[in-house]
């Protein structure tokens, strides 16, 4: 089919989709048209069936003339003069305009001539000139969220108001610098668990830690995954991110667990402790052993619960779990009618996966079918808004928990860049994403064919129309007990890779976001929360972006392995950015043991991920020589002996003292923040999670090898801390 390539690129533009770009090496790739094309179809279906570009474009300007004002505007709370856009039939000749603040009282309001406000364009529709005007407003606002009314329009303009940076905590005001651990909570063992790593073994670690002068606990993602397949263990893949991951769970600390004999007497149980003893003994997480007995219990617990505290006249616990269902409103309501569905359609059908899979008339989450479902179902729905009750008092417990022991920090929780396609925050919200397309990345020099994530964009088109209320809420349910937040690919904020239908990372084109108004929601969020915002910003990054990052004070990414001079050596930590995280690695990348070792680049060929040996034979050589440099940089900072060479020539496992020397290296740097992965502590090959790999690699389930309390006793840990807590001492200001 022959294109009009300049009607392909006005269509591009006027949805934010760039018809070319750069990778990490520079190269430029235009982007092919029919891949263009695709991705136009997550905007306008109707391309899918009547391709005509022509009509197409008619389609978006004549939407873009259907808002009669701008869906949603961004000042600062130091701004004296802003205005919107408004559009209206050129014959209006008065208008009013009326502010209202959260609580829904009038904050400002107005009388204006149509005709003496600002003309910026025109056009003719239906026989009716229709004039764009900008309507000014001189009036300063405090931080928050209004709606802007114009009697004229049949919609309204969200007014963020935000602060010009996002909260920074005491801690880390005036050169502060603090250190904790990063950890993959399932993947702490204890005597305790059932399992794997839950709220109770945080507390725990928090205590240890705390006492050790960590002042942050970072944690993988909490986000709810999917009940009905415990197997699916991917933290960044969720069902939700609004909701938690119901298997962390302490199941012996829910309130009633104490009180309701039938499920201490199961747990009890010579069956129970020996299937408990089974699994915490692998080395690997076994998702569905743990979920079939947390669920066995909770089910138990949940029936005593209903029948104690709830019935007519709810008694003080009832209330408080009432009070919590509300407050969750209809995201809690939708993911708990999600999870019943899901539940009951996959018990008769197990290929349905998620709700694209459903029946039609279950898909709708709003239609009748589902109405009906709920009604007669009640009890499930209960049985799930319980669950998200119980994660949540227990994450706030460790909230807390970090608070009274003076952490400068705290919790460190980790916002997934989007979620699974079949999951409740989709289906709930399945006109704000674009649901068959994916988000993913060009080629960069970990991925050489790039990477397709699988995971659904939202569309920024409707994010604006919606409000924001999807991400505002979001945000909202990661900084809710979070002392600091990551977010994961913060690119996200101004444009996104997306790969069309059925195509792959080389059919990409990014997408771009209204950067201002999702950091206005960010920095607002962030100080309402007084949460610290961290974003994840490696790989392909534009330079806008970083300053839009710093501006916000939201601290950058800052790792070792990429922190290099343009000869090749390693960054001296001097030069490392104050407003940044540092560390060694993260849970995509190699640990440091298996860095070393070179263990990440054997493994990507031993799993078909890379096929050219005299690539690795570079890539070995190119590894030697790093260590040989980081092992000098090291030596000439006085951290290792000249003897430590030798030790990097053989490429064997670092010993604990070169670890710890790594380690205080990075914790030299004047960033804010340093984050010690647990498996390079430990001295673990491994690494948590093996991009590009599904069944290949055992993803989100690795174990320490360590319980806690072997953890509190071991050797390197002390030395490790002990080295830490001199570099970057608890400030007494943090209590």
């Amino acid at each position: 089919m022959d294109m009009d390539i300049n009607l392909l690129q006005q269509l591009c533009a006027h949805y934010g989709i760039a018809t070319d770009y750069h990778d990490l090496w520079g190269q430029h790739h235009p982007v092919q048209p029919q891949a263009l094309l695709n991705l136009l179809a997550a905007f306008d279906p109707q391309l899918a069936t009547d391709p005509s570009l022509p009509k197409a474009l008619q389609r978006a300007r004549s939407g873009s003339w259907e808002q009669p004002i701008t869906p949603t505007v961004a000042i600062r709370n130091d701004y004296t003069h802003w205005g919107v856009r408004l559009r209206l039939p050129r014959h209006t000749q008065q208008l009013h305009w009326q502010l209202r603040g959260e609580d829904g009282e009038v904050v400002a309001q107005a009388g204006q001539d149509a005709h003496a406000l600002g003309e910026i364009s025109q056009t003719e529709r239906q026989g009716v000139t229709w004039v764009e005007r900008h309507l000014a407003i001189d009036r300063r606002l405090a931080s928050g969220y209004y709606r802007l009314r114009v009697d004229t329009c049949s919609s309204e303009c969200l007014v963020i108001c935000a602060p010009q940076q996002c909260y920074r905590p005491r801690a880390l005001q005036h050169g502060g610098r603090v250190w904790g651990p990063s950890i993959q909570l399932y993947a702490l063992r204890s005597p305790q668990n059932w399992g794997m790593g839950d709220f109770g073994d945080l507390l725990v670690l928090i205590r240890q830690m705390a006492a050790r002068g960590a002042d942050i606990i970072g944690l993988n993602p909490l986000h709810a995954l999917f009940m009905h397949n415990p197997a699916h263990a991917s933290p960044y893949s969720p069902c939700s991110r609004q909701q938690l991951n119901v298997l962390y769970i302490d199941v012996p600390a829910v309130q009633e667990f104490a009180d309701c004999a039938a499920a201490r007497a199961l747990v009890a149980s010579a069956a129970f402790q020996q299937r408990l003893a089974d699994l915490r003994e692998p080395a690997l997480v076994d998702y569905p052993g743990v979920a079939r007995a947390k669920f066995e219990v909770l089910e138990i617990l949940h029936t005593h619960f209903a029948a104690r505290h709830l019935g007519e006249a709810p008694d003080a616990q009832g209330r408080a779990f009432l009070a919590f269902v509300a407050r969750g409103g209809q995201a809690l309501r939708r993911h708990a009618l999600f999870e019943a569905i899901q539940a009951h359609l996959h018990a008769a059908d197990p290929s349905l996966w998620g709700w694209p899979a459903w029946p039609p008339q279950w898909q709708d989450p709003a239609g009748e079918r589902t109405e009906d479902f709920a009604r007669t179902h009640a009890q499930r729905l209960q049985f799930h808004q319980y669950l998200q009750w119980q994660a949540s008092i227990q994450l706030a417990r460790a909230h807390e928990t970090c608070t009274s022991l003076g952490m400068g920090v705290g919790l460190y929780l980790d916002l997934a860049v989007s979620v699974d396609r079949g999951g409740s925050d989709t289906w709930e919200h399945q006109n704000s994403f674009a649901v068959d397309a994916s988000v993913g990345a060009p080629p960069d020099d970990f991925n050489l064919n790039g990477q397709g994530w699988g995971l659904p964009p939202l569309r920024p088109d409707r994010l604006r129309l919606h409000h924001y209320r999807i991400f505002i809420d979001t945000l909202r349910s990661n900084m809710r007990g979070a002392g600091a937040l990551r977010i994961d690919h913060v690119m996200g904020l101004m444009r996104l890779f997306w790969i069309p239908p059925g195509g792959v990372p080389r059919d990409g084109a990014y997408v771009y976001y209204p950067l201002d108004e999702m950091m206005a929601i960010v920095a607002l969020e962030s100080q309402r929360s007084q949460c610290l915002v961290i974003g994840e910003d490696l790989g392909t990054v534009a330079d806008n972006m970083r300053e839009a990052l710093a501006r916000s004070d939201v601290l950058s990414y800052r790792l070792l392995y990429f922190e290099r001079q343009r000869d090749g050596n390693f960054t001296p930590p001097a030069h490392y950015p104050p407003a940044a995280l540092v560390a060694i690695g993260t849970h995509d990348l190699a640990t440091l043991s298996g860095w070393w070792g070179a263990h990440d680049l054997q493994l990507r060929l031993q799993l078909g991920l890379q096929s050219d040996l005299q690539l690795l034979e570079r890539q070995l050589l190119e590894r030697l020589h790093d260590r040989t440099r980081l092992v000098m940089a090291l030596h000439h900072a006085g951290l290792l002996a000249q003897d430590a060479l030798t030790e990097a020539a053989t490429g064997a496992s670092p010993s604990t003292r070169t670890r710890i020397a790594i380690h205080a290296w990075v914790a030299a740097a004047p960033s804010a923040v340093m984050m010690v992965q647990l498996e390079d502590v430990l001295g673990l090959v491994d690494q948590v999670n093996l991009p590009s790999t599904v069944d290949e690699y055992p993803n989100w389930r690795r174990k320490l090898p360590l319980d806690l309390r072997q953890l509190a006793h071991d050797a390197a840990m002390a030395d490790l801390v002990r080295t830490l807590a001199t570099l970057r001492p608890r400030a007494a200001a943090n209590g």
